[in-house]
């Protein structure tokens, strides 16, 4: 196979790229993989305590769900750390037993994930097709050979990737252009022929066609089952099972089929968009399965209600039934109900100015490699905020104004709730962030690039990410824990905390003991961000040059004007709800709703026409075609 003269060895480590092509951009790429990453873990955490505590959820389907969040937990957390490292480190060594074990794992875990949804269509083919036989079929000593299969069969095509790795030599050649190490990425380094490694790979392929043709089949008796069912709901409820699994096999095969088809045939695809896709079937599977699994299974999601709210019997000892409303009933804009279809027009024209503005930074700063300084990085970061925050709360908002659609139901209310906080929290974080870059950039100038390093803005941009995080978590719980007697209609035009937890029939100092914890990080962030710009005009005034300190109060006065838009119009909702009893309650909503709408209109615009880079790049855009 090799000639005799060639040197046989393996490198002490290998050199991982990350995305070839989009390098620049890394730290970039890496919050939305963080944020998945954080999304799989927790999410795939839950399934996993539910099950395990729920007595009546040890049924087959739920084992299988169980060991597929187990396989989720382990296929993201071999590659997204390493990953990360890459992206905002810039961790690229890795050594070569390392590689290994990262490609072993990888390789183990899809196979396994294969495996298991076989398994699942299996089992919901039993359950739908011949219902009468499910438990004489799926016995438990089924359940554990099917268990053994998804654990053996893929350990038995991993290990033979290692021996064919280990017999091959590597001549220097340690660059790997990936984010990860996986089979054909390690043998194409080699001197010598891959041929072997090539075929054994495409018979490891064969077996997750083999997969997808069992599911096939299995779906096609299920859905000429389904559509024999004498009944209307019967049908419905069978295929909102089997419509989750679905959802959950496309998001895996399809872009692992891509990356693997591609390394052996795509020689035209570019090489980051088969990198980005390779990372796409390690990272959204394992976020996705839970967020399906919670919202399309009935079983799990009452499950964890359940989970969230069973201790409230232990803490509340009334005679009043502890229960959660299906929905709640959101009025609006109390008091104007009449005028809701004029309030509507503006809001939707600041809706579309926040989406096409923020949009537009976000393009301009990712197309242009000029503007890759830190500010314009919290300034990217601000935009995506911004996008999340408006679009989580005003199209709901739209619908009530519009089409009466005033029904939310209570796990939308409280995921929308913790949506609109969590945001509020990042943007009042990342306005801080840019209060300090200007401290930095007047006040000692030339440390600046010594001080607001990558890996100082990726630590920044984790902080911006984790605080609000972790301080609305504790907000699920609390609203979660309370009983809500009848009462369900929230004064409001979306769902936020104080306002869930005064309709509940139970004390809620502790919920708002909490929210005025939270709301001391906004005036703490008011406070510091105050501090940052006292000793910035102080700097700005001692200039020598009357340009220069035009310029810096020019770049800052944009800075101030996104804050004031944004936190006077937070706090003074925050604060109303616990102090503003005599203040009408139409002005506290229309004033919550701005501070939920305006900011991310208005931050594009300031800074588009204030920042002169940005007003450059943009005008040389638009002009430029």
């Amino acid at each position: 196979m090799t000639s005799l003269n060639t040197t046989l060895f393996h490198p002490y480590s290998f050199f991982l790229l990350g995305i070839p092509g989009l390098e620049h951009i890394h730290i970039w790429i890496g919050f939305p993989f963080f944020a998945v990453y954080l999304t799989a873990v927790l999410g795939n955490i839950i399934i996993l305590s539910v099950i395990d505590t729920e007595s009546s959820l040890h049924q087959p389907m739920f084992y299988f769900l169980a060991i597929l969040s187990s396989i989720d937990l382990g296929l993201s957390t071999s590659t997204i750390p390493k990953m990360l490292g890459i992206f905002w480190f810039n961790l690229r060594e890795i050594s070569f037993e390392g590689c290994l074990i990262q490609m072993f794992f990888i390789h183990l875990y899809t196979g396994m994930e294969s495996a298991v949804l076989v398994a699942m269509a299996y089992d919901c083919y039993v359950a739908i097709c011949n219902p009468l036989q499910y438990t004489l079929v799926l016995t438990n000593r089924v359940v554990v050979v099917i268990a053994l299969i998804i654990l053996l069969r893929p350990l038995s095509f991993a290990i033979p990737f290692v021996l064919l790795i280990l017999r091959l030599p590597f001549c220097g050649h340690q660059i790997i252009p990936h984010t990860y190490c996986e089979h054909m990425g390690i043998a194409r380094l080699s001197c010598a022929s891959i041929r072997i490694n090539i075929i054994y790979g495409l018979c490891a392929i064969s077996i997750l066609v083999f997969d997808i043709i069992a599911i096939v089949i299995s779906y096609v008796q299920i859905l000429r089952a389904v559509f024999r069912l004498p009944s209307h709901d019967a049908r419905l409820k069978a295929l909102s099972t089997c419509g989750s699994h679905v959802c959950v096999m496309l998001a895996f095969y399809t872009p692992a089929f891509f990356s693997f088809m591609t390394h052996r045939f795509g020689q035209n695809i570019p090489r980051y968009i088969h990198i980005l896709l390779a990372n796409f079937y390690v990272v959204i599977p394992p976020a996705l399965n839970p967020v399906i699994y919670g919202v399309r299974t009935k079983q799990i999601r009452e499950k964890v209600l359940k989970v969230f709210s069973k201790k409230n019997g232990k803490m509340f000892h009334t005679n009043t039934s502890t229960f959660h409303p299906e929905t709640f009933y959101l009025i609006g804009i109390p008091g104007l109900e009449g005028s809701h279809g004029w309030i509507s027009l503006p809001f939707c024209s600041i809706y579309l100015m926040a989406l096409l503005g923020n949009a537009t930074i976000l393009l301009i700063i990712w197309s242009d490699r000029a503007l890759r300084d830190p500010m314009f990085y919290f300034l990217a970061i601000l935009s995506a905020i911004d996008l999340a925050l408006s679009t989580s709360s005003v199209p709901r908002m739209l619908g009530i104004f519009w089409f009466d659609a005033h029904e939310i139901g209570f796990g939308t209310c409280v995921a929308q709730m913790f949506l609109i906080h969590t945001f509020t929290g990042m943007e009042s974080a990342v306005l801080l962030a840019m209060a300090f870059d200007r401290y930095v950039a007047i006040c000692v100038p030339l440390l600046y690039t010594t001080i607001l390093t990558p890996r100082v803005l990726a630590g920044i941009g984790v902080g911006i990410i984790m605080r609000p995080v972790l301080l609305m978590l504790p907000i699920l719980y609390l609203t979660h824990r309370l009983p809500f007697c009848e009462t369900r209609i929230i004064a409001h035009s979306y769902c936020e905390h104080m306002g869930i937890a005064k309709l509940a029939c139970a004390n809620i100092r502790v919920n708002a003991i909490y929210g005025l914890f939270v709301a001391s990080f906004l005036i703490l962030d008011v406070a510091l961000v105050g501090i940052s710009y006292a000793y910035i005009l102080r700097a700005v005034f001692r200039l020598p040059s009357q340009d220069a300190r035009h310029k810096a109060l020019s770049t800052c006065g944009s800075h101030v004007g996104v804050m004031c838009v944004f936190y006077t119009p937070s706090l003074f909702s925050f604060l109303t709800h616990r102090f503003g009893k005599k203040i009408p309650r139409y002005v506290h909503i229309l004033v919550a709703n701005l501070y939920v709408v305006f900011p991310p209109a208005l931050n594009p615009i300031i800074y588009g026409v204030r920042t002169k880079q940005i007003r450059e790049r943009v005008i040389h855009t638009f002009t430029s075609k």
